[in-house]
């Protein structure tokens, strides 16, 4: 890495670190925003119907501290998507959301492969998602992830904690959500993308009544 570009980081990250740490000061306690709950998420999103709900434990939901979230697994035909929604009211710092990455070893997954994506959706956006293939023993799985906030689906968590600084000083907002959908990765890579994008396109539009704008 060149020196150039390791100034820009260090600076990058050091305005970060800044903007993080007025946000006490300069976000509401209660931001007045208009939401459904995940509870009401639809049992039918596009082909996929709700197959149940999927426990966390508790220790996770202490270490997750989210407002409100959700953990379905939804299926259509022999494909299957576990889809988790974490939702934060105001993010404060040292109490934001983190990339689901962070616990994958933990959990005695390992990462294969890494990059990101853009999913066409219907009404002419695209989606901006991490794509994630891991593995444990001989089990694989495709993950596919983002950051939502105010109408934007963020792939990287540097850009997602900028917007949130920019956000909290301009509309006094701190309030996003993480979306993660997993997929067996099965006998073609090809055939858990396909499964996944299709979901990502039929959840989209349903989303924000649950992630407000």
């Amino acid at each position: 890495m060149n020196a150039s570009l390791t100034s820009r980081l260090v600076a990058l990250s050091g305005l970060l670190i800044v903007g993080l740490a007025v946000l006490h000061a300069s976000v509401p306690e209660t931001p007045q925003v208009n939401r459904v709950p995940f509870a009401q998420l639809p049992a039918a999103i596009g082909q996929w119907q709700l197959a149940g709900n999927l426990a966390i434990e508790d220790e996770s939901l202490k270490v997750l501290k989210a407002d409100d979230y959700i953990n379905r697994l939804y299926v259509r035909g022999s494909s299957a998507v576990a889809l988790f929604i974490a939702y934060y009211a105001t993010q404060r710092q040292g109490d934001t959301m983190h990339s689901p990455m962070n616990c994958l070893p933990a959990s005695g997954w390992q990462p294969m492969t890494t990059d990101r994506i853009r999913i066409p959706t219907a009404d002419g956006a695209a989606v901006n998602a991490n794509r994630v293939v891991i593995q444990k023993g001989l089990d694989k799985e495709l993950v596919l992830y983002w950051y939502q906030s105010h109408g934007r689906t963020i792939a990287s968590e540097y850009s997602s904690k900028a917007y949130l600084v920019l956000d909290s000083l301009r509309q006094h907002r701190s309030d996003a959500a993480l979306v993660r959908l997993v997929t067996p990765l099965g006998s073609t890579q090809a055939g858990a993308d396909r499964a996944a994008t299709d979901f990502v396109r039929s959840l989209q539009p349903v989303l924000g009544r649950h992630i407000p704008d």
